[in-house]
């Protein structure tokens, strides 16, 4: 029988674009055009110039506030400063892993607010980094690329980032375990289950509320069956936690002050609440974005048919520490921030997946088969609407579907940049916004303090914030009239002013502080400090002002920080 040998002659090749259709042509240059020029690295590197450019632009025009005071002169403490040592404690009620790192800076390149705020900004930059790595493991390179331009715009993470706050490095590391759990449910290899309580167990080292995200990930794996657990993976990733966290508590007990972080836990549950019940409504939303959460909504929404884990893992990380930090008492304008990540991620994915454009990329299998399901006539009918809106705009964009994604991606980078923008630059006046950063003037008062008041001389100031920022700045002792002498209405770190009359008698208290922030906050603490200015014949020393505008349009300056010095 004669067999079929292969011919030795050489067969013409047809070229790999030949009888291509269009789309998958352009398809292709597109790729070869990445590859030769890598087009993926720009942009990462676009996005990482814009969030440095954002974060670092004009970041030491105000002085520290009361929080970024604190925390630096813990560092300072910790780095052995011989003044700030004595008036900031060491341990006071957080983790100090962030407070460590400003140790060692203070430590080589003195003390100073700006090195502490790069140190911030960096850690923010990291994160940046993070959530690309996160958008391409979970959806592909270019959602991970447009996340990175989301979260290095967004106001929302540029000014926590640009103040020294422990809330910045701590989504770091919150960011940091997203990624770790996506890369357990990618693989299910054990190894990254591990490394995700290493990870929340660094997110606790750096601020005790990052334990909330425990929640997200219980959520997420209880929802998604096809993400298996073996109970002893789960016993070794538990340990791991705990002994990341360990140090924490062993230090605590090591120099006695496992009771003041108790008694901190305590203040925080019975403190009267500090905002009104519509605080994150009225200021989060405007920081993150409003066209970043309704990209990432309308998309869920849009795509819920192709919905997996992968969504059911970011929605656990935004509405669990959402929900916690409502119903929680104390609200912070940063209590919110670990979930501005996985927003970012969300509102690429819709850019990315629905917007008309370039190939979309295969649908993720759902966690569950799909259910006929008989709709309602009205369901059916708002299907139907649905549709025939959604055909009719791709026939209308039919000529502009090029142009589609890059203007979405465009509009929403640019809408975040120019709110950023305004808040960098906001205009120094005698108000205090929430996440605008220094208090005006504060750091100027400080400095006087520290040229004009004599060492072991002790001040008053209205409450605890202005007193943070003069004892930082000017290496004297302050107190603050509004701390409670209940121990379950105050911070235990702070000390109450027992019997001002007496120790303004004997000379104790030497200098009173008003400033324009903490009376709005305190009329009745307010009125009580100008009735021992008035009492002990209190005069002018110093004082801080500000160009306002008055109605007429002409500008005067507004005293917003006075100093005074008591006279029994």
């Amino acid at each position: 029988m004669a067999k079929d040998y292969p011919s030795k002659r050489a067969t013409w090749v047809p070229l790999p674009w030949a009888n291509t259709p269009a789309p998958l042509l352009e398809r292709w240059r597109w790729v070869a055009f990445e590859r030769r020029v890598g087009l993926s690295r720009v942009l990462l590197a676009l996005a990482i110039g814009i969030g440095a450019f954002l974060r670092f632009w004009a970041l030491n025009s105000s002085g520290y506030n009361s929080d970024e005071a604190v925390y630096a002169g813990q560092g300072a403490a910790i780095a052995a400063d011989a003044t700030l040592k004595e008036i900031f404690p060491i341990f006071r009620a957080h983790p100090l892993l962030f407070q460590f790192v400003l140790a060692i800076c203070f430590r080589f390149f003195g003390v100073n607010d700006l090195l502490g705020r790069c140190m911030s900004v960096l850690f923010g930059l990291a994160t940046i980094y993070i959530i690309y790595q996160l958008g391409m493991l979970l959806y592909g390179r270019k959602v991970g690329l447009l996340a990175a331009l989301l979260l290095a715009a967004m106001p929302y993470h540029v000014i926590v980032t640009r103040q020294v706050l422990l809330d910045g490095p701590m989504v770091l590391f919150a960011t940091l375990t997203l990624y770790l759990l996506a890369r357990f449910a990618t693989t299910q290899r054990p190894a990254w289950l591990y490394a995700v309580g290493a990870g929340m167990g660094l997110t606790f080292l750096t601020k005790e509320t990052g334990l909330v995200l425990l929640g997200a990930i219980y959520a997420f794996l209880s929802l998604s069956p096809r993400i298996r657990v073996r109970i002893r993976d789960l016993i070794i990733s538990t340990g791991c936690l705990a002994a990341v966290m360990a140090p924490h508590f062993l230090a605590l007990s090591l120099v006695g002050r496992t009771k003041t972080a108790q008694q901190f836990l305590l203040w925080q549950l019975f403190r009267r609440p500090n905002h009104d019940a519509d605080f994150y409504a009225s200021t989060v939303p405007a920081a993150i974005g409003p066209l970043v959460i309704l990209a990432a909504f309308l998309g869920l929404w849009l795509l819920r048919h192709q919905r997996s884990w992968r969504e059911t893992l970011l929605l656990a990380w935004v509405l669990v520490p959402t929900v916690f930090f409502q119903l929680w008492p104390v609200k912070g304008f940063q209590y919110l921030l670990p979930a501005a990540p996985a927003l970012a991620v969300l509102a690429a994915r819709t850019v990315m997946r629905y917007t008309p454009g370039l190939s979309v990329p295969e649908e993720q299998a759902p966690d569950r088969p799909a259910r006929a399901v008989r709709l309602p006539w009205l369901r059916q009918h708002m299907r139907g609407l649905t549709s025939r809106v959604h055909a009719w705009a791709l026939h209308f964009l039919q000529p502009w579907r090029p142009m589609v994604r890059p203007l979405a991606a465009t509009v929403l980078v640019g809408s975040l940049v120019i709110t950023s923008w305004w808040q960098i630059n906001f205009v120094i006046s005698d108000e205090f916004f929430a996440g605008t950063g220094g208090i005006p003037g504060g750091r100027e008062a400080g400095e006087w303090v520290h040229d004009h008041v004599p060492e072991g001389a002790r001040l008053v100031a209205i409450g605890p914030s202005m007193a943070n920022i003069i004892q930082f700045y000017g290496h004297r002792r302050a107190y603050g009239l509004s701390v409670s002498t209940n121990p379950l209405h105050r911070n235990p770190v702070y000390e109450p002013v027992v019997n001002p009359d007496k120790r303004i008698r004997e000379g104790d208290l030497q200098y009173f502080v008003y400033d324009v922030f903490s009376e709005a906050r305190t009329t009745h603490f307010t009125a009580s400090l100008m009735r021992y200015v008035r009492r002990y014949h209190g005069r002018v020393v110093h004082t801080e002002s500000v160009p306002v505008t008055m109605p007429d349009g002409s500008t005067m300056l507004k005293p917003i920080i006075i100093i005074y010095e008591v006279h029994p």
